[in-house]
């Protein structure tokens, strides 16, 4: 008797816990039709005409109840311009009355994905049917968001939560230091962030329905001018065909300094995203801990500001032979005449927080390794996964250390973001001023 009793008590445990979370998941391909150009590198000369691999838009609906709800949306894009994460959350928040901490959108940042208008166009010499196809193409991408959306949220069932971590090490720092600087190779001896959190979601009988992931690295193995999603890509393909009916959606990490080795071939691509993927699988087989409500969620903004603008500087690089200092001059040098404010950016920041079980940190740009490595030593009892490349990406996300040493990601990089650059040292304060607010506002009680 005693026995039955426990087993009902338990019995009756579980079926509250899974009656507490609604989840829905949903999945749309967002593989551009082509002639299209493809994002990240500069060195590309004519727009891709080859899908390698179909990219997706993937999302997670996490609810409690109508006010305590998180909506996570995975690209496999090179990031979310301004003007596209604006517009798909100005329209998910008039459809569902959500507040905009309750929506997180992230992007791969595989380097083999189209570009996102507006953002670093002045990479190429684009014609007017070449931005007409990406204009096209952006619009189309937000029209998809808000349908994998709307799959998702009339998608809810009741459904329970875990966490674990893996690790797997192909991540290596990139900024080598040499007698010329800094400059994009291989630094052995660098800090890097190997951790791969995992989020499993199961039905009330057990059977696998997603799985988010994460690792901080840059999507870079691969510069072919043909569409796919990079390691990260082949991870989620992975998993899924482990897993037959899975979703599974990956989130960078704060990997802007880093890159997969090695890299430059199909092949090493896929076996990156195999050795992530048995990561993944070794934590969802092994002990996992339970995500359990309140969904707790804050958004906010920060002023992150350039050094003061030098009108002289740009004055010289428009009269340079870079045709890319050129583009970048002349685009800062027609705002300063306008009288734009070019002094600051404005930074969004994001956390969501699960009880005390399992926190997201949602960082926007493309952000350096240290922002993930410092924010798990302020918070050391938090279970943490801190992501990059969320809302929108707009630029490198420097630290104060990076700013001193120089090289692409603090100073070249800005170049291409069509931005004055570098930021004043405060950058990496206020950055972490923001997050402590986030994780203050998200605190739930113990």
């Amino acid at each position: 008797m005693k026995r039955i009793l426990i087993l009902a008590f338990l019995f009756a445990e579980c079926t509250g816990l899974f009656a507490e979370i609604r989840v829905g998941v949903a999945r749309k391909v967002i593989t551009p039709e082509t002639p299209i150009w493809l994002s990240g590198y500069a060195s590309r000369k004519e727009p891709s005409t080859e899908i390698l691999q179909d990219i997706w838009a993937k999302a997670i609906v996490i609810e409690e109840n109508q006010k305590s709800r998180i909506i996570i949306v995975t690209t496999d894009i090179i990031g979310l311009s301004h003007e596209v994460s604006e517009d798909v959350a100005k329209r998910v928040i008039e459809k569902y009355g959500i507040d905009r901490s309750q929506l997180l959108l992230s992007s791969s940042h595989t380097h083999s994905g189209p570009v996102i208008w507006p953002s670093l166009i002045d990479m190429f010499e684009l014609s007017t049917s070449d931005i007409q196809a990406i204009v096209a193409y952006s619009r189309k991408l937000a029209d998809a968001v808000i349908d994998v959306i709307d799959t998702a949220m009339n998608n809810l069932k009741p459904m329970q939560l875990f966490i674990g971590h893996g690790s797997v090490d192909f991540a290596k720092s990139r900024r080598e230091f040499t007698e010329k600087g800094v400059v994009i190779g291989v630094n052995p001896d660098g800090p890097v962030d190997h951790d791969v959190p995992v989020l499993k979601v199961i039905t009330p009988d057990g059977r696998l329905q997603a799985v988010l992931f994460g690792y901080a690295c840059h999507n870079t193995t691969l510069s072919i001018n043909q569409v796919n999603g990079d390691y990260a890509g082949f991870a989620q393909a992975e998993i899924e065909k482990s897993n037959p009916g899975v979703v599974a959606m990956f989130m960078a990490g704060c990997g802007s300094d880093q890159n997969p080795q090695p890299r430059g071939a199909v092949e090493m691509a896929i076996q990156h995203g195999k050795s992530l993927a048995d990561a993944v699988q070794n934590v969802l087989t092994g002990e996992m801990h339970p995500v359990r409500p309140p969904i707790r969620t804050c958004f906010t903004t920060t002023d992150l500001d350039f050094l003061p603008f030098d009108p002289e500087k740009y004055m010289k690089e428009i009269m340079s032979n870079d045709q890319y200092r050129q583009r970048r001059a002349k685009l800062l040098l027609e705002a300063y005449d306008k009288g734009w404010d070019i002094d600051r950016l404005k930074y969004p920041v994001q956390a969501v927080r699960f009880n005390n079980d399992f926190t997201i940190v949602a960082l926007s740009g493309e952000v350096v390794v240290d922002y993930s490595l410092s924010v798990k030593k302020i918070y050391p009892g938090e279970n943490l996964f801190v992501a990059g490349y969320c809302t929108e990406v707009q630029c490198y996300i420097p630290t104060q250390r990076i700013l001193k040493e120089g090289g692409y990601e603090p100073e070249n990089s800005m170049i291409y973001y069509g931005l004055p650059g570098p930021f004043k040292e405060n950058v990496e304060s206020k950055v972490l001023n923001a997050i402590s607010f986030v994780m203050k506002h998200t605190r739930a009680k113990r």
